[in-house]
């Protein structure tokens, strides 16, 4: 196993863990852990739709499952 090879299993372990945070940090059509974290679902950010952590989230999600998916697909060459 090469250098690169432990780098690159190292970054994806922690894609991996990053991704499952994530997802897990969501809010489901109920208020989820997110919503407990954060308080009340009807907060001034949530009415207005400007910002908010359910969208902060669903964009960490997105990119975090784009790099995720790379990795996979450059460790599988090695």
């Amino acid at each position: 196993m090469g250098v690169l090879e432990t780098i690159l299993v190292v970054l994806e372990t922690i894609c991996s863990l990053a991704l499952i945070v994530v997802v897990l940090l969501q809010s489901g059509k109920e208020s989820g852990l997110s919503g407990a974290l954060t308080g009340a679902s009807e907060s001034y950010m949530a009415k207005n739709g400007k910002g908010g952590m359910d969208k902060a989230l669903a964009s960490a999600t997105k990119w975090v499952a784009i790099a995720w998916a790379i990795l996979t697909l450059v460790l599988s060459f090695f």
